[in-house]
């Protein structure tokens, strides 16, 4: 049986105190959940939306999809550069993320752009929020990746509510 460990007990010489280290990977794990999330049910987005604008939208949410798997694997290696452990499985992922979750029953295009623009401003939000911890806690590159989750997040964003503008 494998031994549990504390959120940075593996050594590393980066000059940032242990107790903000251990606050850091915490915060890190809990974006890696949500963004995860989002990466899945953007995929779920992309197999399941009918309607007249299938085919764009099928093609953009495989487009967003993509874009969040670069940022999950940042996140998840500043975990670990920092000495913790990345938890980032499905199921730890849906255990600790706090997005909604994307009815199964939602199909139509804009119905399915609506619940995604729902989720895409949450992440950004917290995304933002996460920048200010990570500065507070005295690590910028942690603030550096979060602030380009954040810009890119906000330009799917604005693709997305775009097909609910008039």
């Amino acid at each position: 049986m494998a031994k549990s460990r504390t959120a940075s007990t593996i050594k590393t010489s980066i000059d940032i105190p242990a107790q903000q280290r251990e606050q850091l990977i915490t915060l890190l794990n809990q974006q890696l959940a949500d963004t995860f999330d989002l990466m899945s049910q953007t995929k779920q987005a992309h197999w399941n939306v009918k309607g007249p604008n299938f085919y764009q939208l099928h093609e953009l949410f495989d487009e967003q999809a993509a874009l969040l798997i670069p940022h999950i694997d940042a996140i998840a290696e500043r975990a670990t550069a920092l000495g913790g452990l990345a938890t980032g499985t499905v199921r730890m992922a849906s255990s600790s993320s706090r997005l909604p979750e994307l009815p199964l029953e939602v199909t139509n295009d804009m119905e399915l752009v609506s619940c995604m623009v729902e989720r895409y401003a949450n992440l950004a939000a917290s995304t933002r929020e996460a920048v200010e911890t990570a500065e507070e806690l005295g690590d910028a590159a942690a603030a550096d990746i979060f602030t380009d989750i954040t810009r890119d997040l906000d330009k799917q964003l604005w693709f997305l509510e775009a097909h609910l503008q008039a």
